[in-house]
């Protein structure tokens, strides 16, 4: 930093573009999120169904964004599975 270095103003640019990087990051994170559960669930609920039937109005699925962590939750009624009999 040079002697006169507090008489020249910072650009605004590169703070601009900061704010600009972290305003899109919040939009596509936010304008994403209903499609990615509606994909989600969809191939979730086809994975199960290749080993066991369910009824897919019993099944709930809510993605739940933080700061930090992201916690996606399946709740699925699975239908009574008869039990093995040992031979």
């Amino acid at each position: 930093m040079s002697i006169f270095g507090f008489l020249t103003r910072a650009r605004s640019a590169p703070v601009a573009r900061d704010r600009l990087q972290i305003l899109l990051a919040h939009e596509r994170r936010a304008s994403g999120r209903s499609d990615l559960v509606t994909i989600l669930r969809e191939e979730i609920l086809a994975v199960i169904a290749k080993h066991m039937s369910i009824d897919h109005d019993k099944v709930s699925v809510k993605l739940d964004c933080g700061d930090n962590v992201s916690t996606l939750e399946v709740n699925v009624e699975l239908q009574e599975v008869p039990k093995a009999t040992a031979n």
